[in-house]
């Protein structure tokens, strides 16, 4: 059983899809009231499920042998930093604390949010439009927050933990995904 959180999201129903078309069996932690289209038509699991609530990955991960940690929250800018932490740095701990004590072998954390740019008008980026330097620099202090993060979680939970980073900074035309 694999469980990927963030799976009914974009960047996540394509690893759910990548794992189907294997033959893998998928469970999807989403959070509840979250839309679920991308998953329509899927053979998969539902997992009920928030990043911040611990309590609520113990069951989700229960059976797990790979966690494809897909979840994040994407947001470029919010008000309140203190959400963005909490979800991308303290849910990446919770995740890799109950997959460990839920004997997970296997973590594959990912990362894309700053491989797109953005638009002046607000229109839909694709891989061709460019990223901004200045804007870019908030969002890798952030990823170095997340990443500092997942580090040190990895030496608190390291036993018999293996854990894969598949940060890209590529999207699109020769961006791939690593499913081993």
């Amino acid at each position: 059983m694999n469980l990927v959180t963030g799976g009914s999201g974009f960047v996540g129903a394509h690893v759910v899809r990548a794992l189907l078309a294997r033959g893998d069996a998928v469970r999807c932690l989403v959070r509840p009231g979250s839309r679920r289209d991308n998953l329509d038509g899927l053979a998969v699991e539902i997992a009920d499920g928030d990043l911040t609530d611990y309590a609520s990955l113990v069951p989700a991960m229960r059976g797990a042998k790979s966690v494809y940690h897909v979840a994040a929250d994407y947001r470029l800018w919010t008000r309140d930093p203190r959400e963005l932490y909490a979800s991308n740095v303290g849910g990446t701990d919770n995740v890799l604390r109950a997959a460990s004590e839920a004997g997970v072998s296997r973590i594959v954390y990912t990362s894309s949010v700053a491989a797109l740019g953005l638009t002046p008008d607000g229109s839909p980026a694709d891989e061709r439009t460019p990223v901004d330097r200045a804007r870019i620099y908030a969002l890798r202090a952030r990823s170095r927050a997340r990443t500092g993060s997942f580090t040190a979680a990895m030496r608190e939970t390291a036993a018999g933990l293996r854990l894969v980073s598949a940060t890209t900074s590529k999207t699109g035309a020769g961006a791939r995904a690593v499913l081993h």
